[in-house]
């Protein structure tokens, strides 16, 4: 006599629907910019107010132009102070920004921009779309995006 399976048919696990999650859904779209022209003082004293660390710097146009950082402000700070000088009348964001700014894309899926952090050692990401800024991505967003993922993947 022949044995006879009991497990009956077998049910196929229907793919899960991968749902992406981007850069778009938690990056900051409210933004504290800064102008060439602005004092650094004005900067020191934004970043103060608002508890952040930096901010992109923007023409009329609302196209990036550069970033300013706590660094940048402090470089200005401790060489003016290293050499008992008083502080330089140009303090401009303009002379102390970083320019080339390595900008990432709404539509980047945020887990991948985790990788873009770690790679590059930045603290944020503006996000730019047709040459204007749009938002920006901060490490602070990354790990909340982390805190709402389901389940063991991170897709």
């Amino acid at each position: 006599m022949a044995i006879k399976s009991f497990q009956g048919k077998r049910e196929t696990n229907p793919e899960k629907e991968e749902v992406q999650i981007l850069v778009s859904d938690y990056m900051t779209t409210n933004l504290i910019t800064f102008k060439a022209e602005d004092s650094l003082d004005h900067v020191i004293e934004q970043l103060i107010t608002h508890k952040i660390s930096g901010g992109p710097v923007v023409n009329d146009k609302n196209e990036l132009i550069g970033i300013i950082s706590e660094t940048d402000c402090i470089k200005h700070i401790s060489e003016s102070k290293y050499y008992n000088m008083p502080s330089d009348t140009n303090n401009t964001v303009g002379k102390y920004m970083v320019r080339g700014v390595d900008t990432i894309d709404k539509n980047m899926n945020i887990f991948d921009a985790a990788f873009k952090f770690i790679s590059s050692h930045r603290r944020r990401f503006p996000v730019v779309e047709n040459g204007k800024l749009i938002g920006q991505l901060s490490q602070k967003d990354v790990l909340k995006a982390a805190m709402k993922v389901e389940g063991n993947t991170w897709k």
